[in-house]
């Protein structure tokens, strides 16, 4: 390669974010095989959401694409409890980086949630990915263009927006309409406290629910007759 043909290269700033190391690396062989005579990538990864944090709120680093993980260790100490939240932090530090997120999760509420709190340029269900798939997802996302995987598409256009909930929402708004209090559903639904304040929240923005009063989110929920 000669030395005119390596300056040519665009500089990109990619950031991998994912509790698997076998998983960090399928991304990185995948991102340097991509048209290497065009781009020349910088990998960052992080392990977790504290090791994300520091790397995230490095004044000196910025992303031009990050790959996170939905399901990963928390770090507390900054309420940083998943992706999505790193998703969150990223978007307050460099607004402009475009964010691909892979997850196992399949429930349509999370999903729908997510998509509406984060608006991602990518979304992957991990059961979809295969070398292929990465590639094609990161040539759209570095194109400026939104991809989302076949699964995500097929259930987006089966549900046609109509409201759909899993075992634990409706527990956990089952227990709000009886008068249980947050920690004392720990009880009943095998879920932690921050899941399920993090679904209550999900639930409140799904049916358009403003105020902070419980009974406000009941009512909502029974008006579409999730619960009765």
């Amino acid at each position: 390669m000669t030395i005119e043909t390596a300056e040519a290269r665009l500089k990109k700033n990619i950031l991998i974010v994912d509790d698997h190391p076998f998983i960090i690396q399928g991304y990185k062989n995948a991102i340097t095989r991509y048209e290497p005579n065009q781009y020349e990538f910088s990998i960052l990864e992080a392990k977790d959401c504290e090791s994300a944090y520091h790397v995230i709120t490095n004044p000196e680093v910025t992303f031009d694409i990050a790959f996170l993980d939905i399901s990963m260790p928390s770090y507390e100490e900054k309420e940083l409890y998943s992706g999505e939240d790193l998703a969150k932090l990223i978007l307050e530090y460099m607004p402009d980086c475009k964010i691909i997120m892979l997850t196992m999760f399949t429930e349509f509420l999370k999903l729908k949630t997510l998509i509406n709190k984060v608006n991602p340029k990518g979304l992957v269900i991990k059961n979809d990915l295969t070398f292929d798939e990465l590639l094609h997802a990161f040539d759209k996302v570095i194109k400026d263009q939104v991809y989302y995987s076949k699964s995500i598409l097929e259930m987006l256009e089966s549900h046609d927006n109509s409201i759909e909930i899993d075992l634990f929402d409706k527990q956990i708004l089952f227990h709000l309409s009886k008068g249980t209090e947050i920690q004392d559903m720990l009880h009943f639904i095998p879920i932690s406290l921050n899941a399920i304040e993090s679904r209550k929240s999900s639930l409140k923005e799904l049916l358009n629910v403003v105020g902070e009063e419980d009974l406000e989110l009941v009512k909502a929920a029974k008006n579409k007759g999730l619960i009765f």
